[in-house]
């Protein structure tokens, strides 16, 4: 049997088997009052009265007349349909569980995350057998949901205090700040008092939420604009008023033990916390602008993981190639392309690959970005002078077998790691150019011997990170074959070719942008006898790319198409990426 309790903006459906058929939902509710002792039974007749002259549901009646809290009500139908009761006006709210979800969901479903709960996340709701609510908030999360309940009132009071902290961070800013705006002693008051404490932590814990990888706050004239770079595209996030802006920097400052008197020129800093029993890092940097100081935060995940080559996006063929190359036991083998393209990551899933107890695997990174276990890991630090080319001297008195060293940005590193390659040692590194066939006039640029480079690289692979469709929502079209001819698609024996974009208005899924989730494209280079005469003959990039391709080099753009052809991604996003 199935009753619904309407009352106070509570509507809740009861289902219980084996319970005696009630006349009513008036009835039903009355049964409930009466049996828990919260009215009398003359209340309850007086209310009966108001009932009839009104036309009221019984249970909006009772508040009204002051007899029932909204409270008490939603703590009797909790009890009666087997839910926990939670009174949000008591409850300590953890407020990186607020943050999983969007305020509108949040006000469309009447119910607020509160905390986790052996893994699943503990939301308030006003309605907890809305199945459709438990669904949606399922799918965007990720978690499993533990509802409970509370009433409406309480939940739409914590949305408004939890969503929005800006009002109380603006009117406490402006008390601190007095007349005086540069008053150092003012804007401590404000990074000590709790309302800038709670949206810094509640900007932070929602940008892990979402899977952001930077978190930026921009000044501008009027306003302060707060981005996230998510799937490697910044989006706008919020924009907040210009008063917030001091407190904001100046509570992130004292948090990476920055100078909070200093606003003249660019400082560095980092701090770290722990967020669901993960150590998270973030790197912070303050650059002045002409409308005040703007802050980035790169946020580093240093827990231990296992990333497998398989899950970047490799396809058979490239992967083949590049695992031939790491499997050689001596030998350099780079991995070239923009900040952000992923290099790091791919390095790391390779020494998993090759991480053994027979193996001696030593890296010198900055920073140190995940915590592998069984392999000895050096952070740079210059203002120590530990700097790449001091730690990679040290590291081959230790006799490693494996050195990955996160960066070749000079020339002395440069030497240093290609001599190692040429000595016995198999070296992973990374460098910063467009394409594969660069990277070895770039090291002949930094001053490497021409026939060292020639020697000592394996393989260069180049690399870049596209979106992938969001598979919930993504679009169906014949595309024009004769456009999809002249970039060089490949279209194969297909009569009939359907390709897919992003959905112009996205999902609750993806956060309505159309992507979710990124997936690799690679340009994987081996060095062949061709190849290596060009390197020694110091020929151009495109000389040896033109000689790349005659063997058979497949590129990122050749990479991106055939996963535009699988359904990963769409042909917009690879040549956002990728040079046409």
């Amino acid at each position: 049997m199935t009753d619904t309790i309407r009352g106070g903006g509570i509507s809740i459906s009861l289902r219980k088997k084996g319970v005696k058929d009630l006349a009513t939902r008036t009835d039903r509710l009355s049964s409930m009052l009466l049996k828990s002792g919260v009215i009398t039974e003359e209340q309850l007749q007086k209310a009966y009265a108001r009932q009839k002259e009104t036309g009221s549901s019984l249970g909006k009646v009772l508040l009204e007349m002051g007899y029932l809290k909204e409270s008490q009500l939603a703590e009797l139908i909790a009890r009666e349909i087997g839910h926990d009761y939670v009174d949000l006006l008591e409850y300590k709210v953890n407020i990186q569980a607020t943050s999983t979800i969007e305020e509108s969901m949040a006000r469309r479903y009447t119910c607020i995350p509160i905390d986790f709960e052996d893994g699943k996340l503990v939301v308030a709701m006003a309605d907890p057998t809305n199945i459709y609510a438990l669904d949606d908030i399922r799918l965007t999360t990720g978690y499993e949901v533990k509802p409970v309940v509370s009433s409406r009132d309480d939940i739409m009071s914590a949305i408004q205090r939890y969503y929005h902290l800006e009002s109380d961070v603006v009117e406490e800013a402006l008390e601190a700040k007095g007349d005086d705006e540069e008053n150092i002693t003012g804007l401590k008051e404000v990074v000590d008092d709790a309302p800038i404490v709670r949206f810094t932590n509640l900007l932070v814990t929602e940008a892990i939420n979402r899977g952001a990888s930077d978190i930026h706050i921009d000044p501008r004239n009027d306003h302060v604009l707060i981005r996230y770079r998510i799937d490697g595209v910044c989006q706008e996030i919020r924009k907040s008023p210009k008063n917030i802006h001091s407190g904001i920097v100046s509570r992130i400052k004292i948090m990476s033990d920055l100078n909070i008197a200093e606003r003249r020129v660019p400082q560095d800093g980092h701090f770290g916390m722990v967020y669901r029993d993960k150590p998270i890092d973030f790197r912070v940097a303050v650059l002045p602008t002409v409308y005040g100081e703007k802050v980035v935060m790169r946020i580093l995940d240093k827990s231990s993981i296992l990333l497998r080559l398989e899950d970047l996006g490799f396809l058979p063929e490239p992967l083949e190639k590049f695992t031939q190359a790491f499997r050689k036991p001596h030998g350099a083998l780079l991995v070239t392309g923009p900040t952000g393209s992923g290099k790091s990551t791919t390095l790391y899933a390779t020494l998993n690959v090759l991480n053994t107890e027979e193996k001696n695997i030593t890296t010198v990174e900055d920073p140190v970005e995940y915590r592998l276990s069984g392999i000895n890991q050096v952070q740079v630090n210059p203002k120590a002078g530990l700097t790449f080319a001091t730690a990679l001297r040290n590291i081959l008195r230790t006799s490693p077998d494996i050195l990955m060293v996160g960066e070749i940005r000079d020339k002395e590193t440069a030497k240093i790691a290609i001599e190692a390659a040429l000595t016995g040692h198999l070296v992973l590194s990374t460098l910063h150019t467009n394409d594969a066939p660069s990277a070895l006039p770039r090291l002949i640029e930094m001053g490497v011997e021409p026939f060292l480079v020639s020697s000592a690289i394996n393989c260069v692979m180049a690399q870049r990170l596209v979106r992938k469709l969001c598979p919930n929502c993504k679009v169906p079209y014949e595309p024009d074959i004769d456009l999809l001819k002249e970039i060089g698609f490949p279209l194969g024996d297909e009569e009939e070719l359907i390709i897919y974009k992003p959905s112009e208005t996205g999902c609750s899924r993806c956060s309505n942008t159309g992507y979710k989730g990124r997936v690799g494209l690679y340009e994987v280079m081996p060095m062949s006898e061709a190849i290596q005469r060009l390197t020694v003959q110091e020929a151009s990039a495109t000389a040896i790319m033109e000689q790349a391709k005659k063997e058979g080099l497949f590129t990122m753009k050749d990479d991106g198409l055939t996963k535009v052809k699988m359904g990963l991604t769409s042909i917009e996003e690879v040549f956002r990426v990728v040079a046409i």
